[in-house]
């Protein structure tokens, strides 16, 4: 089997059981649905669920590397005005990485401590790469480029907050109705933290 295939081949075992333990975790609950269970549906081993998630968590959150490093991978100039012009355009497109999904999923996140615990876990790292990635940028300063970093961080936080809780509520027309709100967010920060 070449590289390229067996490579192929484990993306789409990822997915699989992905998909299988998330349509599992809306219908049942995602604590009363066990790992034995997902790989029977999916028809893998349960050393291959774990193998592909090594917390149940993950099967969830299986976007988890990308939430964290988006949008700090993808600054090239402008970490305020880069990530600000990212997130437009992640919201435009009605993009995970900024709280879009089905009512069911958002519901399961809310009705379980452990996946809100993880949600916030991932907001906290997102805020550490920001952090990092300011912190090196301006080495010359103490405070204010972790600040800054904080405070881009709660606005997307708090964006995406605004998006799951709107999806919970049926809302049809989320980015219309969500656009303004981000552009008064980022527009109040810009005075503090728009030279970075």
């Amino acid at each position: 089997m070449s590289e390229g295939l067996r490579y192929r081949k484990k993306h789409e075992t990822r997915r699989t059981i992905s998909d299988v333990a998330t349509r599992l975790f809306i219908r049942n609950g995602f604590e009363d649905v066990t790992i034995a269970e997902i790989a029977a549906e999916a028809r893998v081993a349960k050393m291959t669920v774990t193998n592909h998630f090594p917390r149940k968590e993950d099967l969830v959150f299986d976007i988890r590397a990308d939430f964290v490093s988006w949008p700090a991978t993808l600054i090239r100039d402008s970490v305020f005005h880069d990530t600000r012009e990212l997130y437009f355009e992640a919201l435009g497109a009605e993009h995970a990485l900024v709280g879009f999904s089905g009512p069911g999923f958002v519901r399961m996140i809310k009705e379980s401590p452990i996946l809100t615990n993880a949600l916030h876990e991932m907001h906290r790292e997102r805020e550490a790469a920001l952090t990092h990635l300011l912190v090196r940028r301006h080495p010359e300063e103490e405070l204010a480029p972790t600040l800054a970093a904080a405070h881009l961080a709660t606005v997307l936080r708090v964006l995406f907050q605004e998006v799951f809780d709107r999806t919970l509520e049926n809302e049809k027309a989320i980015v219309d109705e969500l656009w303004p709100i981000a552009e008064q967010a980022f527009d109040l920060l810009e005075p503090a933290f728009g030279r970075y």
